[in-house]
């Protein structure tokens, strides 16, 4: 069974960024082919929640042959677009400079798909925050259904 949306969605302006590329660049270091983020639409520390979104288009580096003439986003980038929005979250918050990378994910569960066209709303609830490591529940919606759901691990490398 599916866990509830982090986030009531009908509460944000889904197409009103408060961050956009240029922005995301200036923390994220990931260019070309491995940005996975479009834009943040919520960062609020307080609540321990960010909210951004991926535009995923026919011109990915995947769409060619990820199932040819019917194209799936593979679930690794849908996670690695959800590590990205942590480690926004993560930078902003402490300000700390470091590469947060992978450490890990937990109960990852796929759900739905995500096709050329959708905009991938992405979720991260952050539970754990310390110098060296994070951890964020982390959800991808798309057209208001859960399409994956896990737990994202940062270490600092």
């Amino acid at each position: 069974m599916p866990q509830e949306i982090l986030i009531d969605l009908n509460t944000l302006d889904l197409n009103k960024p408060i961050v956009d590329m240029e922005a995301i660049r200036a923390v994220i270091p990931h260019r070309y082919e491995m940005e996975q983020l479009s834009g943040i639409i919520k960062f609020d520390p307080e609540q321990k929640i960010i909210v951004g979104y991926k535009n995923v288009s026919n011109d990915e580096f995947w769409v060619r042959g990820h199932i040819p003439g019917r194209p799936l986003m593979p679930g690794v980038l849908m996670l690695e677009a959800a590590a990205q929005l942590c480690t926004y979250y993560y930078k902003k918050t402490t300000h700390d400079n470091r590469f947060l990378g992978f450490g890990g994910v937990d109960k990852v569960k796929f759900r739905g798909k995500v096709v050329p066209g959708d905009k991938l709303i992405l979720i991260a609830k952050n539970n754990e925050l310390r110098l060296r490591r994070a951890t964020f529940d982390t959800q991808g919606i798309v057209n208001g259904r859960l399409v994956f759901e896990g737990v994202v691990i940062g270490m600092v490398v």
